[in-house]
């Protein structure tokens, strides 16, 4: 056994050539050029020797066939093939090798500037000169619904470059962003590499040049602090030109007036927990509206466009509000860049003012008598009751939460409920003191207790269909960050197994991080999704396709402004009775509100056929039931504000010649 053992542990003669070789390789290179010269000559010669003794005229004599294998070995090796005396011989071959050398080193150069410039442009590192081209500036969840929105609004006018610049792989980028939109044109879609807090990265993507900028946050705990930075190195890239428009979105609104002054007053800065807070509160009330506003903000189908108006000035808004058949106006945009939305019927147009519509197109063409479509025999005078008091069951807690008590305590009617549950596990601390502080309200009453969201027991003592409506709460600090929304999907699943136990449905609305886990969401027919950030960033694209359109929602997302909302159909026209659009739409008028679009509640028909159609036909006619909705903006109201100094969510960006002065709202 020992003897064994001993054989085992001495090396076979091929493993000691392997280590020699090794060694040699890892001395310097002459010794691999040795090694390489070694191993072609033992494979050259022999081979050519072979050919020269097999080859029927080939030289009788040794001297001669030893000339021939030289010559083929020569050549092989491109050493020449001069033949004489040894001395001429080796001259030629030592002339060969410095040859070879020559070659070989121009060859290197190249093939190292080459896989040098590759490895740069591979980085994303060579300078854009593009022009007209949109910049997209860091890389959060928002990127995929910007770029996607870009491509579309710029879809048949010709080839138009979006520009994105983040501190990631370029090819990752692009090849990420390719493969999930399924870009069809790459060339259109170029990604630089560099952090966009530095003015020398910035560079790259030409801003000076560009047609929009948009600036996302980052998903770190100081994104705002990098969209300010960013704010400041454009101020340095473009300098002390106007530069093209910008939007910029931050999470935190205590951030918001540091970002808005580097900015600049004629660019617009969003704030996305704000804006996700209202969108959250509207959708709990009314579970159609999320599907709706992205079919409004999206660039696939009708949209908000702004309409120069032809023909004298001083006409009413009730006249023009009904001018054209394949849009639906909504309101009127002043000279000076302010929106007045759903106006009196009397309100009459002055030089320089546009109208705000929701339309198919940028140009719809006017009807020559929209108003003989009206027939005023079927328009109903009933109207809707007050609003009754609501109960609202809150499942979970972030840095949204607070946004979402004060928006429910400010419009809430006499006698309403707001119920809250968190986790013990992951319960804020901050979240207590918030709801003590917002109770005591004749308007609404709010309690606070500890549960899981996720545990069906717990949901079964909460017995959530007895609410008006539930809100579930993404958790901000996930045990699995790659998973940010499996909590949410796992409370969605419990309120679904409730709904089945009980028979009864639930209304709930529930905050998604991802758009791919809408897919996922198990919802009813009265349940909804949000996607965080979804609509920021579908609204940043509005505003960099139109600046203009940043009044226009200002207005209609502020609590102070105008609403988007769902109202039975009866409430403007008599049920099972044929009507045009122009019908319902000339009884929203007389209202107050604005008609862009209506959802027919056939119980016969598929789930999809209840999807809302936006700015239907004036002419169009049809047979309005008691289950349809119609899609209306509604007349704003002042609401109290529990803060009267809260910057507005959606600031009016100010033109040349405005002064420093903050633009008041319409």
């Amino acid at each position: 056994m020992a003897d064994a053992g001993r054989r085992q542990e001495t090396p076979l003669l091929r493993d000691r050539a392997r280590y020699l070789f090794d060694r040699t390789l890892a001395r310097s290179t002459a010794a691999l050029l040795g090694w390489l010269a070694l191993g072609c000559l033992t494979l050259v010669v022999p081979v050519s020797a072979l050919l020269v003794w097999t080859d029927p005229r080939a030289p009788r004599s040794v001297p001669g066939r030893i000339t021939a294998v030289w010559r083929i070995s020569a050549e092989t090796l491109r050493l020449s093939g001069v033949t004489g005396s040894p001395l001429r011989m080796l001259l030629a071959a030592l002339l060969g090798l410095i040859a070879l050398l020559c070659v070989s080193t121009v060859v290197g150069v190249i093939t190292t500037g080459l896989g040098d410039r590759l490895t740069e442009l591979r980085r994303g590192r060579s300078t854009v000169l593009e022009q007209g081209h949109t910049v997209v500036l860091g890389w959060s969840e928002h990127i995929f619904t910007v770029v996607a929105e870009l491509f579309a609004a710029r879809s048949g006018r010709g080839r138009h470059v979006v520009t994105v610049l983040a501190d990631r792989d370029a090819a990752d980028m692009h090849t990420e962003l390719t493969k999930s939109l399924g870009i069809t044109s790459p060339a259109r879609l170029v990604c630089r590499t560099g952090s966009p807090t530095d003015p020398e990265a910035l560079a790259l993507v030409a801003p000076g040049t560009a047609r929009s900028v948009l600036l996302l946050p980052c998903d770190d705990a100081d994104a705002d602090s990098r969209v300010i930075r960013t704010l400041l190195a454009l101020r340095v890239v473009i300098g002390a030109r106007p530069g093209p428009p910008l939007v910029a979105t931050v999470r935190h609104d205590h951030h918001l007036r540091a970002a808005r002054l580097a900015a600049g007053p004629r660019n617009t800065v969003l704030e996305a927990d704000r804006t996700t807070a209202r969108l959250l509160v509207q959708s709990a009330r009314q579970p159609g509206l999320p599907a709706a506003l992205r079919d409004l903000l999206d660039f696939a189908g009708a949209e908000f466009h702004t309409l120069d108006v032809a023909g004298p000035v001083g006409r009413s808004y009730a006249e023009l509000a009904l001018s054209f058949e394949d849009a639906c106006v909504i309101g009127i945009l002043r000279a000076d860049g302010t929106a007045h939305l759903t106006p009196r019927p009397d309100t009459l147009l002055r030089a320089g003012d546009r109208l705000v519509a929701v339309a198919h197109d940028d140009h719809p063409a006017a009807a020559t008598d929209c108003p003989g479509h009206i027939d005023e025999r079927v328009p109903t005078a009933e109207h809707e009751g007050a609003d009754e008091p609501t109960h609202t069951l809150m499942l979970g807690w972030n840095r949204r939460a607070p946004f979402i008590v004060d928006l429910l305590h400010r419009t809430a009617r006499p006698g309403s409920v707001l119920d809250v549950v968190t986790d013990p596990d992951t319960d804020p601390p901050g979240a207590a003191a918030h709801l003590s502080h917002s109770d005591g309200s004749e308007l609404l009453r709010v309690s606070h207790r500890s549960g899981d969201p996720t545990r069906f027991a717990t949901l079964r003592a909460l017995d959530p269909s007895r609410y008006d409506s539930v809100i579930v709460l993404r958790d901000e600090n996930p045990a699995a960050p790659g998973q940010p929304d499996d909590r949410t999907l796992l409370t969605l699943l419990m309120l679904k197994a409730h709904e089945e136990e009980t028979g009864r449905c639930v209304r709930a609305v529930a905050e998604l991080h991802d758009h791919r886990s809408r897919l996922l969401a198990p919802l009813g027919a009265t349940s909804a999704v949000v996607v965080r950030g979804e609509l920021t960033a579908l609204v940043m694209t509005q505003i960099s396709h139109n600046p203009a359109l940043a009044a226009v929602f200002e207005e209609i997302f502020t609590v102070r402004g105008g609403a988007l909302a769902l109202r039975p159909a009866h409430a403007y026209v008599r049920p099972d009775v044929e009507a045009s659009f122009a019908t319902v739409a000339a009884a929203a008028l007389a209202r107050g509100e604005a008609a862009i679009g209506y959802r027919a509640r056939d119980p016969r028909a598929a789930p999809v056929a209840h999807r809302i159609r936006l700015c239907p036909r004036q002419s169009e006619r049809r047979v309005w039931r008691c289950e349809d909705e119609l899609l209306v903006l509604t007349a704003g109201h002042d609401i109290p504000s529990a803060d009267e100094a809260e910057p507005p969510s959606f600031p009016l960006p100010r033109r040349d010649g405005d002064s420093a002065a903050e633009v008041p709202r319409a």
